[in-house]
């Protein structure tokens, strides 16, 4: 999917800040930084024979699942695929519930988020969101700024091949005006002109649903990230599931081209 969800139905508006306690993995380490694909949300709504705004709504309470297992487990990021530039072509109506989510979550689970000490991010172009949707996200991100916790990072009107264009038109601009030269261009130059240059390199790709493709996420990060692709659709993806996918990272040899 990469849409965004928000509380279940029987949700409270203000959800518990007490974490899962989710016991972290023997045997292996735990990644710094996972991001998820979070996709099925419309098949789970379609198997229970619901609506899809049903699925994206059921879609938020495993967001918060997630994110309590992952600061529980010591995770430093988390990195939620919620809406892809792409998304801008489904119908126009779930594009408007997916909107009334977001702002659903920001409210809900703004100060949950500033109480445990969680550093909210953005990566994507959320910019071309309307005027008040735009201003809550950025209050939200103004107001855990200061936080020295984990991270979460939203992926919103996020797409790889845009987020590399970027990179490369604004190098370009600099080594037209003379401030770049072009032939000291490394991989670090290209990663701090990245979205996540502030995050921890990514170690951990999950994707829901039984897909098994990256959907224009985290193209570049995810050159050596361990990839894993669970059948699970992602309303059912909780505590117990990330601790799988953790587990299994651990048992992984992660070589970088090497022997």
């Amino acid at each position: 999917m990469r849409a965004f969800g928000a509380a279940s139905a029987g949700a409270s508006a203000g959800a518990t800040s007490a974490a899962p306690l989710v016991a972290v993995p023997a045997g292996g380490a735990v990644p710094r930084h996972v991001a998820i694909i979070m996709d099925g949300n419309g098949r789970w709504a379609k198997k229970r024979f619901l609506p899809r705004f049903a699925g994206h709504k059921a879609g938020v309470e495993a967001v918060r699942k997630v994110t309590r297992a992952a600061r529980a487990m010591g995770i430093e990021a988390l990195t939620l695929y919620a809406f892809s530039s792409e998304n801008w072509r489904r119908p126009a109506e779930e594009v408007s519930d997916l909107m009334g989510l977001l702002r659903h979550f920001i409210r809900s689970d703004l100060d949950e988020l500033a109480r445990e000490n969680v550093r909210l991010r953005v990566i994507g172009d959320y910019h071309s969101f309307s005027p008040d949707l735009v201003a809550m996200v950025d209050d939200a991100i103004a107001r855990t700024a200061g936080n020295t916790g984990p991270i979460l990072a939203i992926a919103l009107n996020y797409g790889a091949h845009a987020e590399l264009v970027g990179a490369a038109r604004r190098l370009a601009e600099r080594a037209r005006d003379g401030a770049l030269d072009p032939a000291s261009i490394d991989v670090g130059t290209i990663e701090a002109e990245l979205d996540t240059h502030d995050l921890p390199p990514l170690d951990l790709m999950i994707r829901t649903s039984g897909e098994q493709r990256l959907s224009n996420f985290l193209l570049w990060q995810a050159a050596y990230a361990e990839l894993l692709f669970v059948d699970t659709l992602w309303p059912d993806f909780d505590a117990a599931a990330l601790a799988d996918a953790v587990a299994a990272f651990g048992k992984r040899q992660r070589r970088y081209g090497g022997l």
